[in-house]
């Protein structure tokens, strides 16, 4: 005989994770959601932390789905609003363990300061959204969001509400999902959204969401259940059970996949009654999607717009419209599959990606970092270009700050440091301090690199609070870096990003310690340095075109016939003199080759 136990919704939504293998949990408190990620704390196999807001636990699930475990984080619907800027982008680029994100709407804001419907984010964002109407189905359904989010590599919203979360009921538990190894495999064109690579995932997106239309046709989780009235109602999650108690005689279409909203089913359900009501707390989401078919139906005029639903507000709502004289019967038109804009003729032109500035430091970190066996995860600025060839020194690039999240969750989920954090001076301040907290707070082991060139480089020289330019030209008081990360509990450094040789013994050293640091590369934009370093120039005989110099990426170096060629745009910052083994690269009346070639054969 199978074991009954009886769970409210939360914590049938955690014991369903960890039936369906997820091994990361994490999550930002605020009910009715909070109990998920408690009761997960206390559960086996799987590893659950709080994280200082939603934002940065999205991030640091993402992390954690990368490095190929199933992750599941959870808030509450106004905590989406804060999760939305790397949620919006993760739908381009896609998961590769599971990812689910549970959001808990509250409508009658029995805690909450609106009455946010989260359905308009799965719209929004073009992902697949479940939403369970019992304890058994919280349980089934996380499993089923995770087989979703690996088949349509994409997140997958789980919503749920109050009373859902809140209410208990019997759940009969299911034989564990068996799941093989996900290993992380490097791949710049599907996490690194710089915009070339962001306009191709986002086709990717819309042939999907037609592939998930599809999937909603024929999915066990959207049932048509016949009925013995002439009466048909749509209703999804714990409305359903409201509805299903106030008319049970009536034909229903269940939605346990809200979006997207499958189409034919709802024309079969017109097909088979005459009236048709659409039950739904909140929001007209469903309403006006079968409006939009052209086949009337019966909604918001008749059902609260607001406050939580029960079965008595239910039937005293639906009774007198569902007993009128049925409207006429129309055929539904169903939306034409959008079609894709056609990719721009070639022009026939050589292809020239942008790159990094000539002399630009931040070459130098990913000089260093590349050396190391560490998955770089990258962050919004003008440093994301080091994805591109030749450098491919970052592997991902989600949006503001996600980085560091990133970075810790990827570590906590394989149990070592397998990843670095790299983040612009101006992107820390505005997005990067939270997740270091975080990273801080749950004991996360990892390096951060904040490449400080002291402004905001990518939107034309800004100050930030780390310069103290203010934007009427003002000077304010500077934040420390250092001193802030050493506010934190953190271990700091800060090194010169110029003198290659300081910089690497830097990152080399925080990669063999323990725990978190962080190393502050520090040396100004060389769009703000009026005058060259110095000139390099070329030994023709040393140089055999190895190529070591060119892999560095900078746009003043080029491949010559017999040796590299120095256009005039090198500002003379000497990194290639540093990684040349064999000196052929030097400045103009340094006295002998540069110590790297010494002796070199």
């Amino acid at each position: 005989m199978e074991r009954t136990l009886f769970f409210s919704g939360n914590e049938a939504i955690a014991h369903g994770a960890v039936r369906a293998g997820a091994a990361f949990a994490c999550g930002y408190p605020g009910t009715p959601s909070t109990e998920i990620l408690q009761t997960a704390a206390r559960l086996d196999g799987i590893h659950a932390e709080w994280c200082v807001n939603e934002k940065v636990a999205l991030e640091t699930a993402v992390g954690a789905s990368l490095a190929g475990v199933r992750s599941i984080v959870t808030m509450k619907h106004v905590g989406l609003n804060v999760a939305a800027d790397p949620f919006m982008t993760l739908s381009l680029t896609g998961v590769n363990a599971g990812l689910v994100i549970v959001s808990a709407d509250d409508p009658g804001m029995h805690s909450s300061q609106n009455e946010q419907d989260s359905r308009a984010y799965a719209k929004f964002a073009k992902v697949p959204m479940l939403e369970p109407s019992d304890s058994q189905e919280a349980y089934d359904f996380v499993a089923e969001a995770f087989a979703l989010s690996e088949e349509f590599d994409t997140p997958v919203l789980l919503r749920s509400t109050t009373r859902l979360s809140h209410g208990r009921g019997q759940v009969i538990p299911r034989v564990p999902v068996v799941l093989g190894p996900r290993d992380y495999a490097r791949d710049i064109g599907k996490y690194v959204m710089v915009p070339h690579y962001a306009r191709m995932r986002n086709r990717l997106v819309l042939e999907r969401l037609q592939k998930l239309r599809a999937r909603a046709e024929e999915s066990p989780l959207n049932v048509l259940e016949a009925g013995t009235a002439d009466v048909g109602i749509i209703a999804a999650g714990v409305a359903y059970a409201y509805a299903r108690e106030a008319f049970p005689k009536a034909w229903f279409l269940k939605l346990g996949m809200s979006h997207p909203l499958p189409y034919r089913k709802v024309a079969r359900l017109f097909r088979q009654v005459s009236r048709v009501a659409v039950v739904e707390e909140l929001d007209p989401f469903i309403e006006e999607q079968v409006r939009a078919l052209g086949l009337p139906v019966v909604g918001k005029e008749a059902i609260p717009a607001d406050g939580e639903l029960d079965q008595d507000i239910v039937f005293r709502a639906l009774e007198p419209f569902l007993s009128r004289r049925p409207p006429r019967r129309r055929r539904p038109v169903f939306p034409p599959v959008p079609r894709l804009a056609d990719p721009p003729p070639a022009p026939g032109l050589p292809v020239r990606p942008p790159v990094l500035c000539p002399g630009c430091t931040h070459r130098a970190v990913f000089t260093a970092l590349r050396t190391h066996r560490l998955a770089p995860m990258g962050d919004i600025g003008c440093y994301t270009l080091g994805a591109l060839p030749p450098l491919l020194a970052l592997d991902s690039c989600l949006c503001m700050g996600a980085s560091i999240g990133m970075m810790a969750g990827f570590n906590q989920a394989l149990g070592r440091k397998a990843a670095a954090a790299v983040i612009g001076d101006s992107t820390f301040f505005h997005s990067g301090v939270t997740p270091l907290i975080d990273a801080h707070y749950n004991a996360a082991d990892g390096l951060v690199i904040v490449l400080d060139n002291r402004t905001t480089a990518m939107t034309g020289l800004q100050g930030h609070p780390g310069t103290g330019l203010r934007a009427d030209g003002s000077r304010g008081p500077a934040v420390d870096i250092q001193k802030l990360c050493e506010g934190i509990g953190v271990r700091c450094h800060t090194v010169d990003a110029s003198d290659y040789g300081v910089l690497e013994a830097a990152v080399k050293a925080e990669v063999d310690a323990p725990g978190l640091g962080v190393v502050v590369a520090l040396a100004p934009c060389v769009l703000m340095v009026p005058e060259k370093a110095g000139e390099i120039v070329i030994d023709d005989e040393r140089c055999n075109l190895c190529g070591l110099c060119l892999d560095v990426g900078c746009p003043a170096l080029a491949r010559g016939e017999d040796s590299v060629s120095i256009a005039g745009s090198c500002t003379g910052c000497g990194l290639c003199t540093e990684v040349c083994r064999r000196g052929a690269l030097s400045f103009a009346g340094a006295t002998g080759a540069g110590t790297a070639g010494e002796g070199a054969p």
